[in-house]
């Protein structure tokens, strides 16, 4: 047993607590199915969950006062270092616009119902280890490895939403088989997911592109039409052919291109998801029948802006997929990668090279079979040698502006400006040192 569990099954022995407090959800599903399980635990108990917080706090078992809201008859504590949610055993109810529900007291056979799937069900006594499987049927799914829900799946999904996102994503995360009439009730209720915020709606994305099987899951959500309601954008790629060199439309390319990256870098995966996002509405063919995509890289980019500021994600991570997408096809189209070239891609990328990198490889291995991928050695090569002998920070103009205001005698402005750049060009180049001042003011005087 967890630390903290211990620690609070020490804490409520000779209480009412003794023997009516359980570890639900997906802690004791985990255990059982032999899987790791984060850190974070859930405990229900017929009894006050706040007044339990209070005197774990009190008698110094929590390290933080607790949190509680007493209209859901929940608390937050802290022991051993570990977040545990305590929830008073309750029946929900729903209003038609909200997934936040009205409770009341109820049983522990009454709590399992409102929860989402028969799975999550399955309790373990905190006091006696035992199992308990309040509903009689959560243990039975979990042997055959079945997702279902309590209630009628469409009562389940209509009361709360998110919980078709959860759906899938429990589907491909442990490996299970939807119950029957399970995504056909996803299907029927696709559009009550709109009175879901769009942070929850992209917490659950997030965890999707987290697994192995993000494709798999992604793929779901566009065959059950939820993309429809918060990520449109993805369809136009079905069905897009790409020409000659790809044996996929945008869409099951990109799916490729995701699992190529691999999981566990979510900026990765989103930029390997959105790499070609604009090719649908730049696609043309031209008079010799060329599928082309021109400039879909940098509408691709735009439109990352624009979908993950929608989805409500951190401005540094859409700038940091944004940039990928922007230069995902910038290493595909020089003919040779000199020193100058390592040196711009160093300076533009801002610490994302490695990233590109990868990203370009997971696309080149989603091309038509029998078409060479790109060998990216002599270029990490040249990119390793580059970045020491002249550091990101040392690749600027040897001289600020007020130097060359001061050499030209101009007033800032932009000629000051293209000065500057020029003299950046050179040091780009590899035809000025980013040190050789004297170079430097010798070019600028030449120009004056």
């Amino acid at each position: 047993m967890h630390p903290a569990l211990t620690a609070i099954r020490d804490a409520t022995i000779g209480t009412p607590y003794e023997g009516d407090l359980f570890l639900v959800g997906g802690a004791a599903r985990d255990e059982l199915l032999g899987i790791p399980h984060e850190a974070d635990f859930d405990l229900v108990t017929t009894g006050s969950a706040p007044n339990l917080a209070r005197y774990l706090f009190d008698s110094g078992v929590s390290s933080i006062a607790p949190v509680t809201y007493e209209r859901f008859g929940t608390a937050m504590v802290q022991v051993a270092g570990v977040q545990i949610e305590l929830v008073t055993a309750r029946r929900e109810s729903y209003d038609e616009n909200s997934r936040k529900p009205s409770v009341e007291p109820a049983t522990l056979e009454e709590d399992a119902r409102r929860r989402d799937f028969t799975v999550n069900t399955l309790m373990k006594s905190v006091h006696d280890e035992e199992l308990r499987d309040p509903l009689g049927t959560g243990l039975t799914d979990l042997q055959h490895k079945i997702l279902r829900t309590p209630l009628d799946p469409i009562a389940t999904f209509h009361d709360d939403p998110l919980r078709m996102l959860r759906a899938v994503r429990f589907r491909w995360k442990l490996g299970f088989l939807p119950a029957d009439g399970l995504y056909e009730a996803i299907r029927t209720t696709r559009e009550r997911l709109r009175i879901i915020s769009l942070e929850r709606v992209r917490d659950e994305f997030v965890k999707m592109l987290a697994q192995p099987t993000a494709a798999d899951a992604l793929q779901d959500l566009m065959d059950l039409g939820l993309f429809e309601i918060f990520l449109p954008e993805f369809l136009p790629m079905i069905g897009c052919e790409q020409g000659k060199y790809h044996h996929l439309d945008v869409w099951n390319h990109s799916l490729l291109v995701l699992r190529n990256a691999g999981a566990g870098d979510l900026i990765l995966s989103l930029a390997a998801l959105f790499h070609d996002v604009g090719k649908p509405p730049t696609r043309f063919v031209d008079d010799e029948g060329n599928t082309r995509f021109f400039g879909h890289e940098h509408v691709g980019a735009d439109m990352v802006q624009d979908i993950l500021r929608r989805l409500k994600f951190p401005q540094r991570d859409i700038d940091e997929v944004a940039l990928l997408v922007k230069n995902h096809m910038r290493l595909g189209s020089a003919p040779k990668f000199s020193s100058a070239a390592a040196r711009r891609l160093l300076r533009d990328m801002d610490g994302e090279v490695e990233r590109l990198l990868s990203l370009v490889e997971a696309d080149a291995n989603g091309l038509k079979a029998g078409v060479r991928v790109m060998d990216l050695t002599p270029i990490r090569e040249r990119l390793a040698n580059v970045s020491v002998a002249t550091p990101v920070a040392t690749l600027q103009s040897p001289l600020t502006g007020e130097e060359i205001m001061e050499i030209t005698g101009l007033a800032a402005g932009p000629a000051v400006g293209k000065i500057k750049t020029l003299l950046t060009e050179k040091v780009l180049d590899g035809d000025l040192l980013p040190e050789d001042k004297e170079a430097a003011i010798e070019i600028v005087s030449a120009l004056t």
